[in-house]
């Protein structure tokens, strides 16, 4: 059988990362003496879709390490409500894979004139978004053909992280980061064969994360639904056991997405409660009473852990999609570009 699209992009994922990190060195260091000079006391974010999942991880890593509150911009504030927004004194980081949708190109021009330091982050420095910007950073992901957003994702996050390591001058981080690509050929190579068998007939399951997992969590739950027709709902451990645990019953699946952070003994606690309600809890990172665990790749640094964990998480969905029936390249009622308003 022919490899799908989705799947010789995920097997790209390692390369396109090292080429990034080569390739957009010094636009990566030119944006972070920029945030250096600027010191915002804010950051905003402008995105939509897996790349609204980027920006939400990169809240919680900017957050953690630089002490500077994140928040998402809605684009229409620009596009559609044409109300200007005070960023005198912050900075706005957009994330668009392709870089061409009209709301975000819109909320990034108005950024910049309200007064933000305007970051871009996307596949190609060419892309009006990055034109709107004062800085761009060019993922140099290669063509993207499946549906489904793999490499440019993965990418996009690297670009933050690699941002944030240089604007905070983190040894650890910026080892960590260079390491990417050699942690993210491991992870391609992680078996999660007793989740595939669960969700083969399954259909829907919450996906469990907390601090940059539950940007992941958030991802796989989108993936879940574009390639394999699953309904799945992405939610912060804490977050789910406030209502949405009440429908948690008998064999019901959770995929919880554990990694060696300060955040883990909770998240372990929410898998073993949920499964002495009866659910069928998979878990990484850890293990849990009642819960099966699933591998993943040790030793990496809190803040880079959960994007490794999408790796193997892509080539694991890919492989469900097509165990289900689907074509992983064409999910129904969906294309590659999606340009808003």
């Amino acid at each position: 059988m022919t490899d799908s699209f989705m799947a010789q992009e995920v097997a790209e994922i390692p390369a396109a990362a090292a080429r990034f990190l080569a390739g957009s060195q010094a636009a990566v260091a030119d944006a972070a003496a920029a945030l250096r000079t600027v010191d915002p006391g804010l950051v905003v974010t402008v995105a939509r879709g897996s790349s609204d999942h980027a920006a939400t991880y990169l809240k919680y890593a900017v957050e953690l390490l630089a002490g500077v509150p994140v928040a998402s911009v809605g684009p229409s504030i620009a596009s559609i409500y044409r109300r200007p927004l005070r960023l005198g004194g912050a900075a706005c980081i957009g994330i668009s894979q392709s870089g061409r949708s009209p709301d975000i190109v819109e909320m990034m021009r108005a950024a910049g004139a309200g007064g933000a330091l305007s970051i871009a982050i996307t596949n190609f420095a060419d892309a009006p978004m990055g034109e709107a910007s004062a800085h761009c950073l060019p993922l140099l992901a290669g063509t993207e053909k499946s549906v489904a957003a793999t490499k440019t994702f993965v990418t996009s996050v690297l670009a933050g992280l690699a941002l944030l390591a240089e604007w905070q001058d983190d040894a650890p981080l910026r080892a960590a980061v260079a390491g990417l690509p050699d942690a993210f050929a491991k992870a391609l190579a992680l078996d999660w064969e007793p989740l595939a068998a669960r969700l083969s007939r399954a259909q829907s399951l919450y996906v469990l994360g907390r601090g940059p997992g539950f940007a992941i969590a958030s991802e796989c739950a989108l993936k879940f639904k574009e390639t394999s027709g699953l309904h799945a709902e992405g939610y912060s451990a804490a977050e789910v056991l406030h209502g949405p645990a009440a429908i948690v019953q008998a064999r019901f699946p959770v995929f919880a997405l554990g990694v060696d952070d300060a955040a883990l003994p909770q998240l372990v606690a929410t898998a073993e409660r949920l499964a002495a309600q009866g659910a069928d809890v998979f878990l990484t990172g850890a293990a849990a009473k009642g819960a099966v665990t699933l591998p993943s790749v040790g030793g990496l640094h809190p803040l880079v852990a959960p994007l490794v964990l999408i790796v193997g998480f892509y080539a694991f969905v890919e492989g469900l999609a097509r165990r289900r029936g689907f074509d992983p390249d064409t999910p129904p009622h969906l294309r590659k570009v999606t340009e808003t308003v």
